[in-house]
Parts: structure tokens; sequence; C-alpha cells
């Protein structure tokens, strides 16, 4: 006796060799044997042998016409032999019966499985829905394939241009476009990123990164909604300043957010006015413009471009642009000139007649350690530079004595700043020495004005956004991360007690929100706790904290990644075949002429700080990748010395805050200019703070050393 029979889903055949009860041991026609339930046989037959059934059933099975049968079939439940008495016309030989399960089995949308060797026919309306689905996958391989075919002849199909971005970013992987665009990429053995800017769906590298970094942070544009700019009645009656302010700026900036003012006075003391735009004054906290800002959280600097926080009516209308009295935040320090004692602060909303905005690309030149000492050049508000020049000298000595006292050593200005300036297309990348006169002066009156106005804030009860420092526990690194908090702490790393972001308002939510709250004191008194926008222990500024911190890494990142590629640009536009470049550690190095950092693997070990030669063999403007081999050696001797390594995270955290305190972008770790005295050591030691991405205000120009 034979039996045909379901195991694991599949039809077999085999010869019965003995039954024991309700089992049964077969012989299949490969020679193996298997115990199979009396339940799972469904059909017990002399002949033919197994393999012979096995071979007739399956042309059977591909006789049957279904569509007939399924007609045949009725509504109601069958087996599988009855249905075959009516379709044969006669009893079913083994081979149909085997047959006509085998096209039962294959045709599920025809019939529905009730049980072994029973089924059912589907109803007519899903029967016509399963076929009409069936044809639309035909269809659709049908343009699927021709996508593909289109795709591997470098030609984008009009369908898939309007997806190009969320092809490659945020697929729908059930889409036949997709399921194209993946199989031309497999085909082809080529990256999605590459199929489309062959296929033309990205016009360039620098779009494609572009692209990805607005698909993520700006789905809907970077456009603003139309919006009414709030008619403030009170900004015409404020006090207008007995001053002569002025801005200084890189030359492309446009949103000026801070100025600077000296007044002699009648007593022979000093008062110095720190200016502040004051777009706080008009936004009020959950007001259309504020949800905006709060969106954005920070305007986004890359080289040659910026996406603005706040839209340019508000930013023009707030902006400290000479010649205007502009609505502002002043903080007055009246000094002793004859030792440059503080006495006494005095914070104000007003307007502020703005002189001049001077620029650095005009002044740096002028504006030397040397000049100011000797009294030499002649440029624009040289008496008040040079008084600010003085009280700056003794802030700075104080702040270092003050990071000392948290055990920390003395600041580094020997780094070396890089500007990109992007027209049309073609990068200029300018060094620029760090610590120049005019940064330090901007600098320094800048972290007193954020340090003063975190203490008022903390001496009148209101919560404000702070940096801190130090103070952690943990191990260094963690001690030394620059944390956001909510509350008056120290910065070790620049030497004061707290540290409030206050003064980039047109650019940084935190310090429009930070201004509210020294409003609401300048204004409240002793009732600022009740009348600040943000009371105590609010939620809501715990999750403004939150969400800066991540959108702010997130535009760091961007913008280190374009200006990596305006570095490989710069190499492919100047020709570069050979380039010096400094040892950071073991095998990462730095390029001298611009602010590219590479991995040499398997480089022979050389001392931190030595000058090498590299043949530049290829660079990719796509995924950002520089290759190149070392020629030699040209100082073996490096400056930097493991001592240097225990100020690594202090000194970098701190020249993230300068950098902001100036709107200028951080620049991570790097060895001091050939010559200098060490300064900063190995790169990996260094943990970036990456809540503090670059500053720099660009419409042509953005200034970093990359990572």
């Amino acid at each position: 006796m034979n039996l045909f029979f379901e195991e694991s889903g599949d039809f077999k055949a085999g010869s019965v060799m003995s039954q024991q009860g309700e089992a049964y041991q077969v012989e299949l026609p490969t020679g193996k044997r298997s115990k199979i339930k009396a339940k799972d046989v469904l059909l017990q037959y002399a002949a033919p042998s197994p393999q012979q059934l096995l071979e007739d059933a399956h042309k059977v099975s591909q006789d049957v016409d279904v569509d007939f049968l399924w007609e045949v079939a009725g509504q109601e439940e069958f087996g599988f032999a009855e249905l075959g008495a009516e379709y044969f016309g006669h009893a079913p030989i083994a081979a149909e019966a085997a047959g006509l399960l085998m096209c039962l089995h294959s045709a599920p949308i025809y019939f529905y499985k009730k049980g072994r060797g029973r089924y059912k026919a589907a109803p007519e309306a899903s029967l016509k829905a399963a076929l009409a689905g069936i044809e639309k996958k035909r269809q659709q391989a049908v343009i699927q394939a021709q996508y593909v075919e289109q795709l591997k002849a470098n030609q984008l199909p009009e369908v898939m241009k309007p997806l190009a971005l969320q092809l490659l970013f945020k697929p729908d992987k059930n889409s036949i476009e997709y399921k194209a665009f993946d199989a031309a990429c497999s085909a082809l053995q080529i990256t999605p990123a590459r199929l489309m800017l062959a296929v033309g769906g990205l016009a360039s590298p620098k779009e494609l990164h572009f692209s990805k970094f607005l698909f993520e942070f700006f789905p809907k544009g970077v456009g603003f909604p139309a919006i009414n700019i709030p008619v403030v009645p009170t900004l015409a009656a404020l006090p207008v300043a007995d001053v002569q302010a002025f801005s200084i700026d890189d030359v492309t900036t446009t949103e000026i957010d801070d100025a600077l003012s000296v007044t002699m006075l009648a007593d022979g003391n000093v008062r110095i006015g720190i200016h502040i735009a004051a777009p706080g004054l008009a936004i009020k906290r959950d007001d259309a413009i504020d949800v905006m800002a709060r969106q954005r959280m920070s305007t986004v600097y890359m080289p040659g471009d910026k996406i603005t926080m706040l839209p340019d009516a508000l930013v023009e209308a707030f902006s400290l642009d000479q010649g205007k009295n502009c609505p502002a935040l002043s903080l007055y320090a009246t000094l002793d000139p004859q030792d440059w004692r503080l006495i006494s602060t005095e914070t104000k909303a007003e307007l502020v007649p703005i002189s001049a905005n001077l620029r650095h690309n005009t002044l740096d030149m002028l504006v030397t350690e040397e000049n100011l000492a000797n009294g030499e050049g002649e440029y624009p508000h040289k008496a008040d530079i040079a008084v600010l020049w003085q009280w700056i000298s003794v802030l700075e000595q104080g702040r270092m004595a003050k990071r000392e006292s948290f055990g920390l050593r003395p600041e580094q200005n020997n780094r070396v700043d890089f500007n990109f300036y992007v027209e049309d297309d073609v990068v200029t990348i300018a060094r620029r020495k760090r610590g120049a006169p005019l940064d330090k002066i901007v600098a320094e009156l800048m972290i007193f004005a954020n340090s003063t106005w975190g203490k008022l804030m903390a001496d009148h009860g209101v919560p404000g956004i702070y940096r801190a420092q130090g103070g952690g526990s943990g191990g260094w690194a963690t001690k030394m991360q620059v944390r956001m908090v909510t509350h008056a702490a120290p910065h070790q790393g620049l030497g004061v007690d707290q540290y409030a972001w206050s003064t980039s308002p047109l650019r940084r939510y935190t310090d429009l929100v930070n201004q509210w709250q020294i409003l609401a004191c300048v204004e409240g008194g002793v009732a600022a706790p009740l009348v600040a926008p943000f009371k105590p222990r609010d939620a809501d500024l715990f999750a403004i904290v939150s969400s800066f911190d991540s959108v702010y890494a997130g535009y760091g990142d961007f913008q280190s990644t374009m200006e990596r590629y305006w570095c490989l640009r710069w190499l492919a536009q100047e020709q570069a075949k050979h380039v010096e470049a400094v040892v950071l550690k073991d095998e990462i190095l730095r390029l001298v002429d611009i602010p590219l950092v590479i991995k040499l693997p398997g480089m022979q070990p050389v001392a931190r700080g030595a000058s090498v030669k590299l043949d530049l063999l290829r660079w990719d403007e796509i995924d950002l990748s520089l290759e190149v081999r070392l020629l030699e050696v040209l100082t073996p001797s490096g400056s930097v010395t493991e001592d240097d390594q225990m100020d690594a995270l202090e000194d970098d955290e701190t020249t993230q805050e300068l950098d902001a305190a100036m709107d200028l972008p951080h620049d991570p770790p790097e060895l001091p200019e050939a010559g200098s005295d060490p300064a900063h050591p190995d790169v990996s030691d260094a943990d970036e703070d990456l809540d503090s991405a670059p500053r720099r205000d660009a419409d042509g120009a953005s200034a970093a050393v990359n990572l």
C-alpha cells in the first residue's frame, strides 16, 4: 500500500513499510523513511508508484481550469474527493485526486482551506478583489522594471523627481519607486546618494548635504509664515541713552545684537555700557513669533549662508545698525579708572544711538596690542577702544585668578581661526590668529554681562538658563563637561561664579528667554519672581533646555559637515597636490592651510605637533573622505608636551564659551600655531561641548576648525 500525505506544508507520497496503531512507517522515493500519523494521510492507493503518482499529479494540477473549478465548487465547504467526482465526472483515480488537491492548495485566493483536504470556494467579491490585487502587482512589477532600466541609464523617472529627498532620507520601502531605486543601486553597485546625483535628482554634493539637513530639521522649508511684526507703543517711550555706541563684528554680520559705549563722568569715573538688542520687548512668551523662534532654537550657520532664528523684518527692527536709535537692554558698569575697580552696575531698557558698526576685517591690522600700548594708529572710536582695552585686561586677570582658584591653568590664546568666505561657489579660507585685541574686548565684556545678569536673576529669585562647568561627579571628562542648568552655578573654565547666555537674543533662543527674565528683574524688582514669564521650577523651562541641547548639537554637526565639504572644495579649487599637516595624535592630522582633520591609518609613529608633508591621492565630496600618503616628516619633534594633556578638557570647553561670547564658532582642540608655545594636546582627550555649535553670523563667512 502507498500513501499520499501532507508533511510540513508539502505533499508527499511513499510506500508503507509497517503500521503501528495510528502511525505508518513510510519509505519515500528518495529512500528516506518517515513516521506518518494517520491524520496526515490524504490518500491510500495501490498503484502507481509514489514517484509516478507525484509526477502524474503535477500534470493533472497544471491542466485543471481553476476558474471552472471555482464555479463547480459552489459555496459550501467540500472535500477534495467530492469535488473531484463532480469535476471529472467519475470517481477520481489516485493521480487525479492528488492533482486536484495540489491545485486547490496552490490557489488560495480561489479556495480557502478549512482542514485536511477540505476547502471552501472564496466569495465572488473577495475573489475579484484578490485578482485585481494580483493584476495590480503584475503591472507594478512591469513599471518597476521600467524604472530600474531608466535609472541604470542615468535617467530619473518623472514620478521620482518630487520624491528624490524622501527616497534618500526617509523612504517608503513598500513603494515601487523605492524598490526600483534600491534595485538599481544593487544592480549598479552604487550608493543611493551617488545614484541620485548621477541621475540628476540632486544637482551637487553641496545640495545633498544641505538637503539632508533641511529634511531632518526643516521639513516644511526655511521660510517664515506671513506674520505681522508686533507694534509696541512703549518702545517709542523708552528713554534715549546719552551715549554714542558702536559694535564690533565680522564684515558679513547682519544680526548685530551687541554694542559698546564709553562715557567719562564728571567725577572722573568711567561708565562703560554693554548694549544688547532687545527683541524681548516685542516678542512675548507663546506668541506667534515666540513659537517660531522656539521651533528653530538658533540661527543656523554655514559657510556662505545662514538660516535665521527670527524673521528678517524683526531682525532689521532690532539689529543695532548704525545711524539708528535702537531698543536695547543696557548694562552700565561704573569704574574707577585708577585701578579699574567696579563701583556699581545698572541695567535698563532704553533706546541706544548707534554711531558705528566697526568691522574686524578693516580694524584688526590697526588695533593691535602694540598700537594700543603706544597710542598709534587712526581708527573710529580709538579713545573708547583704548579705555575698554585697559578694563578688559583687568577683567581677564580677575577671571584667570578665579580660574586658578578652581584648580585650572590659565587660558591659552595662541590658536588659529579659519574664516570661510563663499561667493559664486568659490571658497576663500582665511587664517586669523585668535586673541586679537578686538576679540578680547568683545569676549570679556560679553562674559562680564552674562555673569552679571546671571547674578541679577539669581539675586531676584528668578530662574534662567545657565551654563555651568566643573563641580560634577565622575571622571575628569564628566566634571569638565559644560552643561545647561536653570539655576546659578559656577563656570570654572571661564572663571566666573555664574554664566547665563544673554547677549545674542537675535540668534539664540536661550538668550531671548534670559532677556525676558532680566527685563522682569528690572521692571518688577522684588516682585520679579511673580511677573517673570518663567517661574521657579517651570517645567517648560526644563523642556527648553532639553530641546535646545539636541537642536543646537544638530546645527553644530551640520556646520561641521559643510565646512568639511568646503575644505574639500578648496583642495579641488586650488588644484592641491601636496600639503603640509600637523600631527595631533598618532594617526590623526590637521592640514596647516585649512581646518581639515584627517586620519592616516598605518602612519609611522610621529611625535605630536610634528609637521609632515602629504601627497593628496583623492577626495570625495559625497562621503567627505580624503585619502593621502605620507611623503616626509618635516619637523620630527612636536611642540606639545604630555603635561598639556591635563589642561585639554577645561581649556577646550572654555574656548567654546569665548567663541559664543564673541558670536564665533567653536574650535575643537588642536595644536598651537607653528613656533608658538604648546597649548592644546591630544585631540582625543578633549570631549567637545556639542551644545556650543558655531555662532559667527555668516552671509558669506563662517569660522571653525573641524574634527
